[in-house]
């Protein structure tokens, strides 16, 4: 299987910059035109997303989830419905990654003890050990299921946020260029307004956990991490 190897640049370029320029600056009747301009825009976070899915065989739930935004979101401009069920699905993506890990803090797959327990990151035998002998493993639990809830907050989060900022931008009917610059502008200001604040969140939970691990076992994070061997 292919190695997969983070891109966030490219990411950011494909999936905002590029659709919210073409949407802002091409959607006119002089340009491409509204339907020209929302299929090319739409095309390249659909054409990247489905090349990351299909050149790394590996199923990915945010990324399919990102595909069927795209087509939503296409769906709804080039059928000309209601511009109102473009909020509802922009809250609706956040929302339901958020629901799915709030339930699996009821499971013994909660997202974030995947995540921390992750064999091939940090050594589990030996802080699973550590936390028995010192009596903190109830306490170690405990803060893991706080932070699956601090981490599904996020989503919530996101989903308001997406909610709110569609409403607020997106007013005109959707197959106009006025829908596209609006649709263009929304895909960008997301960024900043939600994704940024998102991953705050996200940093500060996961700066949380490994506090939580080096703290409650004694450990240093040299300790903890899997290293390589020479």
């Amino acid at each position: 299987m292919r190695e997969h190897k983070p891109r966030p640049f490219v990411d950011l370029m494909v999936s905002i910059v590029i659709p919210s320029l073409i949407l802002m600056k091409l959607s006119g009747a002089e340009d491409l035109g509204a339907t020209n301009a929302l299929v090319l825009a739409l095309g390249f976070p659909l054409a990247w997303g489905s090349f990351e899915l299909i050149y790394y065989r590996k199923f990915n739930f945010i990324a399919l989830l990102g595909l069927i935004s795209v087509l939503l979101t296409g769906g709804i401009g080039l059928l000309e419905i209601d511009n109102k069920w473009l909020a509802i699905k922009e809250a609706a993506i956040p929302g339901v990654i958020g629901i799915g890990v709030f339930i699996s803090t009821f499971t013994r797959y909660a997202l974030i003890r995947t995540i921390v327990l992750n064999k091939a990151m940090i050594q589990v035998d030996a802080v699973i050990e550590q936390l028995n002998k010192n009596g903190t493993i109830e306490v170690f639990n405990h803060r893991l299921r706080n932070a699956n809830f601090l981490f599904s907050g996020t989503f919530v989060f996101s989903s308001i946020m997406n909610y709110i900022l569609a409403k607020w931008i997106v007013v005109s009917p959707s197959g106009s260029s006025a829908f596209n610059e609006e649709l263009g502008r929304l895909t960008f200001l997301s960024y900043p307004m939600i994704a940024i604040p998102s991953m705050i969140m996200m940093i500060g939970i996961m700066y949380y956990l490994w506090r939580t691990v080096t703290r409650l076992t004694g450990l240093t994070l040299e300790d903890v991490l899997v290293t390589k061997p020479d």
